[in-house]
């Protein structure tokens, strides 16, 4: 119980339903906040994914480019002119066939001396390349290799070179040069998110080229604190220390020693934005569910009073009306509140009249008491059977008391009232046959019919047909009719046979006999007929239906 009142204080229902506003909205924006944070982290993952793919997408347009010069070098490595070591015609040809391409071939022998390029006419005086160390790393490995980006000499620009080792004489490798300014066309930004870059890095971790906000030019080193994370094929990093509020996809060229990366913002403003709302929202939502509880409260409040001044005037005994309120089940408990105030009036108008009739019926009982006493005073010899004869008769009377109070003094069938006074001789019950269309009796009928119906039986057990196993009993009613009497009649009849031989009339008429003729005759307003026959008593009481039949 204190764990109840711990949790569930005594407080005012405004309070209990603005809590439970609160305790229905709360989840709710928690649960939204989740969802948010879920949504946030799909974003970041989705985000982490295309930033790799597109890095991946820019490292296949610049392998296209490097397969390209390489494919263009082995086509003019198997030329005939170069084959009979005619570099004039060799050099002719081929700034011929690279005059709309911003490429130019160098041709040069072991020790790097150029012996021809297209950047220069043929004939002119040449010196060595300037990217030594590319030419030394291609003849060592002999194959295909694309160098770090330098200062072109012949150019004076940012270059990068492509070059071919060859066994043959005097050509030792054929070099493919393009500009990295040129090469910067292939690398865009389009299609990625404001204030992203891109760029390609050489093997020495030099911009090869780059394009967006970053704005790096060829030659420059990139951050040198991040290449070390760099090691699988492709992939993203994200370091708020080095790239604060940035990402950066990365994807090395297949085949190559270069690598592309794309860089750039995460979009936190849409997320910020959707935070803002959700918070701003959130305190709306709780504000209105708190208001529209206050207002909920405040009604309900209202109709609990008119309920509970109802109730105080039902309590002091009013018949109160029921009140209209805007709560369906309040206006059921008003209804039943005004019935039950109706049933009250009607229930303390009853006991008024019940106890009314207790007193009424208690003076007819111990009216009734008095005279049965007297009577059977007269008659008794002796104190024993004096008490005897009390003791009987008020047997039966409690009888038909305690039937007439299980149905509260309402009446009784007539069936049930034979039923009940003949229970208390078992032994002979079956030695009576019981007809007559049953009915219901009036509280007095019910006393006064039993008191006949007990002095019958008792006077048959001592001296009559159920003294003897062979005896028989009729009891019977039914309606007659007589032309002088209007009014219904029933006839009762009791009827023994098979039990002593009669043979003379009492001579002394007792209490029984007071009771079966003169009392019955004056309790129903009829007549009663007894007959001594030799084969045993009948007595028929013929009354009026009215005196005994309840309305």
């Amino acid at each position: 119980m204190k764990i109840v009142a711990l949790f569930f204080p005594k407080a005012s229902i405004g309070t209990y339903l603005v809590a439970m506003a609160v305790a229905i909205a709360l989840p709710i924006f928690a649960f939204v906040a989740l969802l948010l944070l879920q949504l946030e982290d799909n974003q970041r993952s989705t985000l982490k994914r295309e930033t790799a793919q597109d890095a991946l997408a820019l490292s296949r347009i610049i392998d296209r480019q490097l397969q390209d010069m390489a494919t263009t070098l082995r086509l003019l490595s198997s030329s005939p002119e170069l084959e009979n070591g005619n570099l004039a015609s060799f050099h002719e040809r081929t700034e011929t066939a690279l005059r709309d391409n911003t490429l130019f071939v160098i041709a040069v022998d072991r020790t790097g001396q150029q012996l021809l390029n297209t950047r220069r006419a043929f004939g002119t005086p040449l010196g060595k390349t300037a990217n030594m160390t590319a030419l030394e790393a291609v003849m060592a490995s002999g194959r295909i290799e694309a160098s770090d980006v330098f200062r072109g000499r012949t150019s004076g620009e940012w270059v990068y070179n492509v070059t071919l080792p060859r066994k043959n004489d005097p050509v030792a490798a054929l070099i493919i040069t393009q500009d990295a300014k040129d090469l910067g066309k292939l690398v865009t930004t389009e299609g990625l998110a404001p204030g992203w870059s891109a760029a390609v890095i050489d093997e020495s971790g030099h911009v090869v080229a780059a394009t967006g906000p970053a704005n790096l030019e060829p030659g420059t080193p990139f951050d040198p604190r991040i290449l070390p994370a760099l090691t699988v094929s492709r992939g993203v990093f994200q370091d708020e220390t080095i790239l604060p509020h940035m990402l950066l996809g990365y994807a090395q060229i297949p085949g190559w020693s270069w690598k592309t990366v794309i860089w750039g913002p995460i979009a936190q403003a849409s997320i910020l934005s959707t935070w803002r709302f959700l918070i701003i929202g959130g305190v709306a939502l709780v504000l209105v569910a708190v208001l529209g509880a206050y207002a909920v409260a405040r009604q309900v409040r209202t109709t609990i009073r008119d309920i509970a001044d109802m109730a105080n005037r039902m309590g002091e005994g009013h018949i109160v009306s029921p009140v209209e309120t805007s709560v369906i089940e309040a206006n059921q408990v008003a209804i039943a509140l005004s019935n039950a105030s109706f049933d009250r009036s009607q229930t303390e108008d009853r006991l008024r009249f019940v106890m009314h009739e207790l007193v009424h019926r208690t003076k007819n009982l111990l009216t009734l008491a008095q005279a049965m006493m007297r009577q059977l005073a007269k008659q008794s010899d002796s104190v024993e059977s004096f008490r005897a004869a009390v003791s009987d008769r008020l047997e039966g009377l409690v009888r038909s008391i305690e039937l007439l109070t299980s149905e509260q003094w309402g009446g009784v069938s007539l069936r049930r009232v034979v039923d009940i006074h003949l229970q208390a001789f078992p032994q002979s019950r079956e030695q009576i046959d019981i007809s007559g269309k049953d009915f219901v009796l009036k509280p007095d009928a019910v006393q006064n019919l039993g008191l006949a119906l007990h002095e019958l039986a008792t006077n048959s057990v001592k001296y009559g047909a159920l003294s003897v196993p062979q005896g028989r009993v009729r009891f019977e009613w039914r309606d007659v009719k007589e032309e002088d009497k209007p009014d219904a009649l029933l006839r009762f009849t009791w009827e023994e046979q098979g039990g002593p031989p009669v043979t003379e009339q009492p001579s002394r008429s007792g209490f029984g006999t007071t009771v079966i003729k003169a009392h019955a005759a004056s309790a129903f307003r009829g007549t009663v007929e007894i007959d001594f026959r030799p084969e045993g008593l009948l007595w028929v009481l013929t009354a009026q239906r009215a005196t005994l039949e309840r309305e």
